[in-house]
């Protein structure tokens, strides 16, 4: 006897709702408020076999949102912007990447086509070239203060570590300092994707940050969480363990 074809319709739908549910799911936007005008927004993908968080933050001036990095979950920039616009009355103004990897450049395209500035070192600019990712628009070779209406970032490269083009972000105002995956939450004891790393440099551009950056109050690293702030202490001690183990 054939199955009927509303049996069969029954048995698909069936197989594809079980095959779905044991596929491993990444969380949606999250958007955390940091303090005054700054906010934490973190998008997720899947890594070796793990759902893995990725930090970005936005500001709120009187001329618009700004963007510390993009959406590593490029299915999530729109969602983004229109919480942006919902919750702020406001529109992404410009985007600033911190390095070249995807968790902070994929969304470079996208936020062109809606008219935002997006801007990267020229060493970015030209990782992204050789690597083939997506480029910001526009690009600063030193450390560049970016004034956006009543907020101003410091764009700072401290040397190498995650990456050769890594950069931090000072927010004077509020006392935070944006590390991007140069800083390692202290959530984590990884030290995370090492291809493009300078193992030996790490260190000396931590102590860097520190030295010229002495007192953040908070510490926001690429990956998990931020809330104790001790990013940095914990950076440094994750990368004598890997010289020890080595």
């Amino acid at each position: 006897m054939k199955p009927s074809a509303t049996l069969l319709a029954i048995v698909i739908e069936l197989g594809l709702s079980l095959h779905l549910f044991g596929q491993p799911k990444t969380p949606g936007l999250e958007i955390a408020h940091l303090t005054g005008d700054y906010y934490v927004y973190t998008t997720s993908r899947m890594f070796g076999g793990e759902s893995i968080p990725s930090n970005s933050m936005y500001v709120i001036t009187d001329r618009g949102a700004v963007m510390f990095d993009t959406p590593w979950d490029t299915t999530q920039i729109q969602p983004l912007l229109d919480s942006i616009q919902i919750r702020h009355h406001t529109n992404v103004v410009l985007c600033i990447a911190t390095h070249f990897h995807d968790d902070r450049t994929a969304g470079f395209d996208f936020l062109r086509q809606k008219g935002v500035m997006t801007y990267s070192s020229k060493q970015t600019l030209e990782l992204c070239k050789v690597h083939g990712k997506r480029r910001a628009e526009y690009s600063f070779t030193n450390d560049t203060t970016f004034t956006v209406g009543n907020h101003r970032f410091l764009a700072c490269y401290p040397g190498e570590g995650h990456s050769k083009d890594n950069i931090v972000i000072w927010c004077d105002d509020a006392k935070i300092l944006y590390g991007g995956c140069l800083v390692k939450s202290t959530d984590t004891n990884d030290l995370g994707n090492l291809e493009d790393a300078n193992l030996a440099e790490w260190p000396r551009t931590i102590a860097n940050v520190i030295n010229r950056f002495p007192a953040p109050k908070y510490v926001i690293p690429g990956h998990y969480g931020w809330a104790d702030g001790g990013g940095l202490a914990h950076t440094l001690k994750l990368l004598q363990e890997n010289k020890n183990n080595r």
